[in-house]
């Protein structure tokens, strides 16, 4: 894409143009097109204003719409946790209109919720509890019934619990996984500020950092060669699952997997959650971040979600 628009015969104010839309930086474009940084800036403003322009723009987005979430796919959510046997939690469910059963694991997906057994979670009476797939907002009203039968029970979450999120794939595009991986791999510092350390970086080798195969310089170029989804998996995470992003569940599920949050029972965190991927994905079907920083996170976010982004980030120290 990036060769196919350097060969073309236009201008190079064009040509910049149409690298900015690939959400390359401006000091990537210069490069690129071989013109000085002041050159690129100019036209970069000119196509998107100033961050702080670009900042209000999105304040006054937001605000005349600030909770509004489109949900354009289904998502399912697994909760890793301890401390209830599963008789305990299939009754206390049921009894809140959640259909839900007990049974030996497995990676069926169902129309009920299942609680399955997963080795890798510490502490008596370990469980998984793995969802259907949900819809929109009666989903996130499921989740929170949900949410609230595992604290009503005292379920316990520890460092070797996370919690993952499957949003439906069966129809991204490949640009569109493309731009999701460039979009995560440049947000992926600012949202590790919202996580405890236990899910940053690469500090665990269940969610590892979509930077430890690919060097910045080179991703965009990287991204844009691979020409079928299995080489962007091969790229980015040599097909495995345990990274922050997971490709390989699209394989098995038609999903596309994110397992980076730590474990949790709290609906705050998990709605939330789901919200800000969901905002992630639906940016990613057209469009790719310009910048790695904080203003980049929250202009894809409404206001609620930025406030909720700042407090998390506070309460780590960022």
């Amino acid at each position: 894409m990036i060769e196919q628009i350097l060969n073309q015969n236009t201008s190079k104010t064009a040509k910049m143009r149409a690298l900015f839309e690939l959400g390359l930086t401006r000091m990537e474009v210069a490069n690129l097109v071989g013109v000085n940084y002041g050159f690129a800036h100019n036209v970069y403003v000119k196509m998107y204003g100033t961050t702080r322009d670009q900042r209000i723009r999105q304040n006054q987005a937001n605000q005349s719409n600030p909770e509004n979430e489109i949900w354009r796919r289904r998502y399912g959510i697994e909760i890793e946790a301890f401390g209830v046997t599963r008789e305990q939690l299939v009754t206390k469910l049921r009894e809140a209109g959640i259909e839900v059963q007990s049974e030996d694991y497995n990676h069926r997906t169902r129309t009920w919720w299942k609680i399955v057994r997963d080795g890798s979670i510490r502490g008596e009476n370990s469980f998984e509890l793995v969802s259907p797939p949900l819809k929109g907002e009666d989903g996130i009203n499921q989740i929170k019934k949900v949410c609230e039968v595992l604290v009503q029970l005292n379920a316990q979450v520890n460092k070797s619990c996370g919690f993952h999120v499957h949003f439906d794939a069966a129809n991204l595009t490949l640009q569109t996984w493309k731009n999701l991986t460039w979009n995560y791999y440049m947000l992926e510092e600012e949202i590790d500020k919202m996580m405890p350390p236990s899910r940053r970086g690469n500090s665990n080798n269940y969610c590892q950092s979509l930077r430890t195969r690919v060097e910045n310089q080179n991703l965009q170029r990287e991204i844009d060669e691979c020409q079928t989804l299995m080489d962007l998996s091969r790229k980015m995470t040599d097909r495995s699952r345990y990274f922050k992003l997971n490709y390989e569940s699209y394989w098995r599920h038609k999903t596309v997997e994110f397992r980076q949050h730590s474990g949790t029972v709290e609906f705050e965190k998990i709605s939330n959650w789901i919200k800000i991927l969901n905002r992630i994905i639906n940016y990613s079907e057209g469009n790719r971040v310009a910048e790695s920083n904080e203003n980049a996170l929250y202009a894809l976010m409404s206001i609620s979600l930025v406030n909720y982004i700042k407090m998390r980030r506070q309460k780590f120290g960022f």
